[in-house]
């Protein structure tokens, strides 16, 4: 296998498909029309194609039949419920769903790397791309590793790319360790009981507990971020960020009995994440039991630490240096989580955040679009990346 220049041709029909799925945004864990869409793409590529993994992920087995290591490249077939707000011709046909980060190119370069596996596949061992579901929920890689079918494609090796807004395009960031943030949504009810507004007194209102729990768990974040937050982080980073505020119902005759709070927890590491979660729901219960209200809660997208393998760090540099794309560790890891992070587990992992320009529209922006310049070096990239472990 060669990293060839894309084709005019071949690039155009890529930007095309891009485009097409930038159009049919569909969200996390419901992604059937896209995942028939490149299950159709895939299917005159001579690979094992297997559908339905982990709920609507699709797997593309390009099996050289000698022995070898095995390789998986991973890419996500969600999308977010956010309104987009530019104007593209290409622009989202669904209301209120965008593929505001990307997902739509990462699924595009799959395609162009499968296209071109059809052509020269691996000389020995396999190359198997994955389109992951429920990225966005931190579920779906979860579900995956979960599916007795996905167990059969353990890899040795497990490879993605990320686009990365603030980043000039033509560069790269890359680094071993941490380059994603642990995280972990903490969602708490709190019920009382109402009363008349005349009457607070009959009543148990949960808003002073609300008050009081609002800036104790945003106190739980670190200090204040060095640089505005442009500079690297490290160990010791924790960020606690409210994310819904809800007492009672909208009624002026109707004092609360009900509450409820969403905080997200993020840290540098698992450790970090799961301590801050310990935190929070200590200080939401010693508020519940001061004021005699019932509480319940429960955690939702919950992220692992993405950690970059040393090993596979050096082979993913080795193919952007072959295929010119310089790169540094930037300002990694980043704040964001990232569902990759439980492939680390069962594979030598590595992430590469490819530049999307420094003044393009930012991750989960309602404006955001994908930048179709970086199809072909995501292509080249990841065929190169294959030739070196695979032959």
């Amino acid at each position: 296998m060669s990293a060839a220049v894309l084709e005019q041709a071949e690039l155009a029909a890529l930007t095309g498909l891009r485009r097409a799925l930038h159009q049919m945004p569909e969200l996390s864990g419901a992604e059937q029309e896209t995942a028939v869409r490149i299950a159709a793409e895939l299917a005159g590529t001579g690979a094992q194609v297997v559908t339905g993994l982990g709920g609507t992920g699709v797997a593309a087995v390009f099996d050289s039949g000698r022995p070898g290591p095995s390789v998986m490249i991973r890419a996500e077939l969600d999308a977010l419920p956010i309104t987009e707000t530019g104007t593209p011709p290409w622009a989202s046909r669904r209301p209120g769903w965008g593929h505001m980060c990307g997902h739509d190119g990462h699924m595009t370069i799959l395609v162009g790397l499968a296209r071109r596996l059809a052509r020269q596949g691996p000389a020995r061992g396999r190359v198997v791309l994955i389109f992951q579901p429920a990225e966005e929920t931190g579920a779906g890689a979860q579900a995956l590793l979960d599916d007795p079918r996905f167990r059969a494609l353990a890899c040795d090796w497990a490879f993605a790319l990320h686009n990365m807004p603030g980043l000039a395009r033509g560069r790269a960031w890359l680094k071993a360790g941490t380059v994603a943030c642990a995280s972990a949504g903490l969602v708490m009810r709190l019920d009382g009981k109402t009363s008349h507004a005349s009457a607070p007194e009959a009543g148990i209102s949960p808003a002073g507990a609300v008050a009081r729990l609002i800036p104790a768990l945003e106190g739980l974040g670190g200090p204040p971020l060095p640089g505005g937050g442009d500079a690297p982080i490290g160990p010791g980073f924790r960020l606690a960020t409210l994310c819904h505020a809800r007492v009672g119902v909208r009624a002026l005759g109707i004092a609360p009995g009900e509450a409820e709070l969403i905080v997200s927890l993020r840290a540098h590491d698992d450790a970090g994440r799961d301590e801050m979660l310990a935190r929070a729901q200590a200080l939401a219960e010693a508020e519940a039991r001061a004021a005699g209200l019932a509480l319940r809660m429960h955690q939702e997208e919950v992220f692992a630490a993405s950690v970059n393998d040393e090993q596979a760090v050096a082979q993913m540099a080795a193919a952007l240096d072959a295929v010119g794309i310089p790169h540094d560790p930037g300002t990694l890891p980043m704040r964001a989580s990232e569902d990759f992070g439980l492939f680390g587990r069962v594979s030598q992992s590595a992430m590469v955040f490819l530049g999307a320009g420094e003044a393009h529209p930012m991750l989960h922006n309602p404006d955001y679009d994908f930048p179709d310049a970086l199809i072909a070096p995501g292509v080249a990239l990841f065929q190169r990346l294959a030739r070196d472990l695979c032959g």
